[in-house]
């Protein structure tokens, strides 16, 4: 079955595509729909029941609502929702925990709605820039080429959640900052929403220099996955030690994820529970 839905303007159509067309991506995924742009028709193909699921949203987008994702960011269970409040509570949280527990993307909510109620007045997302071993000096291309893909998963969380032309906005003022983290050394960072995101890649020497940086009235998230670290083969993990040396803080709080936070494929689920198996068995 098809059912053709007009567009009226390109302006609808940029909404309803999102960027690099992920929203289109996103229903036809969640709602088993085919989604074809012709000129100022849009065409839905799929049973009569999806398609019947399908067009409120589709029609959300085109009256210039938010964004179906934008909407849905917010704790799906129950470690979630304790990290949440601990970033609302806390100015120093770690998350801790297997990938597909929403660490980072929840991190990067808490600083856009930080950053829209005016608690800070900038958001500056880091990561280190290794992975695999590689070394940045034999990667190709200038120094922006070779640090971009490392840094492209806080710009799609981000992008996720703000609009385009807004991100461009703030990126060229500074409101918004993405960088790795050796950008941060000697910096001290004021009234800022700061996110470490992949922190398992930190030696103990960054992972100090970074948590030095913060300034008045600032917050910083720190992320990671201890068991996904990419740093040398004997090299001590920033944020295995920070645990042991940071612990006893008080006002520092740490959060730990499990398999059971995992919000992706149910299959992410059952895969992490078999590591974590063979690891308590090993």
């Amino acid at each position: 079955m098809d059912k053709i839905i007009r567009i009226e303007s390109h302006e609808q159509a940029r909404t309803l595509c999102g960027m690099h067309d992920s929203n289109i991506r996103l229903i036809e995924k969640e709602f088993k729909v085919k989604i074809t742009l012709r000129g100022e028709h849009l065409k839905l193909s799929g049973t009569a029941t999806n398609i019947k699921k399908a067009e409120p949203v589709i029609y959300s987008f085109l009256n210039n609502s938010p964004p179906v994702s934008a909407r849905q960011i917010g704790p799906k269970t129950l470690g979630q929702r304790d990290y949440v409040n601990a970033i609302k509570e806390f100015d120093i949280v770690f998350g801790v925990g297997p990938a597909g527990t929403g660490k980072t993307y929840l991190a990067m909510a808490c600083a856009v709605d930080a950053l829209k109620k005016q608690e800070v007045r900038r958001i500056i997302l880091t990561r280190p820039a290794i992975e695999a071993g590689e070394s940045l000096g034999f990667l190709p291309g200038d120094m922006h080429d070779k640090i971009s893909p490392y840094l492209r998963p806080l710009y799609d969380a981000l992008y996720d959640m703000m609009d385009a032309e807004r991100i461009e906005k703030y990126l060229e003022n500074g409101i918004i900052e993405v960088a790795p983290l050796a950008y941060m050394r000697g910096r001290t960072l004021n009234d800022a929403f700061i996110i470490l995101d992949e922190a398992q890649n930190c030696t103990a020497e960054q992972m100090k220099m970074f948590l030095t940086r913060l300034g008045f009235d600032s917050k910083a998230v720190i992320t990671g996955d201890i068991t996904q670290s990419d740093l040398p083969q004997g090299k001590p993990i920033g944020l295995l030690q920070a645990q042991g040396i940071l612990s006893g803080i008080k006002e520092i709080k740490f959060i730990y994820f499990t398999g059971k936070d995992v919000v992706r494929h149910a299959l992410v689920q059952r895969i992490i529970e078999a590591y974590d198996k063979t690891a308590k068995t090993s």
